[in-house]
């Protein structure tokens, strides 16, 4: 190649990076499109309780009938929105015994493997599972397990789309007459959420995070900063990761000596005008409303599936629809790399591929697949 098209060509690709750059710049946070995935962590259910809770429970069971990879694959195939489930164990060991074990035992088949071989359910701290005593194996435990493996796959990939983390906050109050024996959840105070705070703060440093304080900037209230569109460009947002709080049921609670979320990690799930208003879940549409709140500001997450019914019969119109629907959080228990097992082999990809795309109702014009990638 001689020195005139060694010029030419290196002109091009820096005026081809610089576009790019200039497009990330003008990109916001709310204006890409990614797909998650539902209970994240979810391991399934061992083989021997596997075969007692099919046979007792056989209609339930299909809806826990699902697992996933562990983060970091997940993250490798493109996922970027995880959930979390975490149960409060301020003292450790409370959930330490699950009567699976006991109950297969009992029925006289063989043992399943050693759910906690390293004794982590013994130690204080949040734990991480979707249904004490019965759906309880996790591929990262405990929380803070779990955040030390996105924090050190974020490091690896420091260009990546933001990471969301969507965290439930697990306390059924089973009672003394329920049938399965569950055991009793500790419930979440303002305390137990500061110490949630505290655990998330312990992993990831504040320039790893976008919190509500990030978005609110100069404005009163967070609800003023998202209609005006304050959140972050997709430039500086990249490689960091925003927590979102599942249930709408425990806002108040985590709002409680922190109105507005000042000074919390977390972005409540909370209702469009409310001053904490930002992330709303929309799991089950309808996709006009989803797309009108996407229109005004608000990050929205949707389900494109659950509890394995559209994947048995490979339905996609919910998944089709939500997609359509500009909810920038799309969540499913089949991602691009575990497509279902039944005929059809449902799965939930972006339409062009990739970890992000434009979103198909805000996104600004100069935005485009090319800009994304990084």
């Amino acid at each position: 190649m001689n020195r005139t098209l060694s010029t030419l060509v290196l002109a091009a690709s820096l005026t081809a990076a610089a576009k790019a750059q200039s497009a990330d710049t003008a990109i916001k946070l709310n204006q890409i499109q990614l797909i998650g995935t539902h209970n994240s962590y979810h391991a399934g259910i061992a083989p021997s309780e596997s075969k007692l809770w099919q046979g007792k429970y056989a209609d339930a069971y299909k809806g826990l009938d699902y697992q996933h990879q562990p983060l970091p694959q997940q993250f490798d195939s493109g996922v970027r929105q995880i959930e979390i489930d975490i149960y409060a164990d301020a003292k450790g060991g409370r959930y330490a015994h699950p009567t699976g074990p006991k109950n297969v035992e009992a029925a006289g088949l063989p043992a399943d493997p050693d759910f906690d071989p390293k004794g982590l359910m013994l130690q204080p701290g949040f734990k991480v599972m979707h249904v004490q005593d019965v759906d309880y194996r996790s591929t990262c435990q405990p929380f803070t397990g779990c955040l030390q493996q996105i924090r050190h796959w974020s490091l690896g990939h420091p260009n990546h789309a933001p990471i969301f983390i969507l965290v439930e906050t697990k306390q059924d109050r089973p009672g003394s007459t329920n049938p399965l024996h569950l055991t009793e959840t500790e419930p979440f105070t303002a305390a137990t959420f500061d110490a949630l705070d505290a655990e998330i703060r312990s992993i990831f440093s504040p320039g790893e995070l976008i919190t509500p304080d990030d978005v609110r900037g100069r404005y009163k209230t967070l609800n003023e900063a998202v209609l005006a569109g304050n959140w972050p460009t997709l430039a500086k947002a990249r490689g960091k990761v925003v927590f979102l709080m599942d249930q709408h049921a425990m806002t108040p609670v985590y709002l409680e000596g922190h109105a507005g979320l000042h000074e919390r990690v977390i972005f409540t799930n909370s209702t469009p005008g409310d001053p904490d208003a930002a992330f709303l879940e929309r799991n089950d549409g309808p996709a006009s409303d989803i797309s009108a709140l996407v229109r005004q500001g608000y990050l929205i997450r949707a389900r494109t599936d659950s509890d394995t019914k559209e994947a048995r019969v490979n339905n996609t119109a919910t998944r089709d629809a939500m997609i359509a629907s500009g909810a920038q959080l799309l969540s499913t228990d089949y991602p691009v790399n575990e497509p279902a097992r039944w005929d059809g082999h449902f799965v939930v990809t972006l339409p062009e591929g990739g970890e992000a795309r434009c979103n198909p109702i805000n996104a600004p014009a100069n935005c485009t697949l090319d800009t994304l990638k990084k």
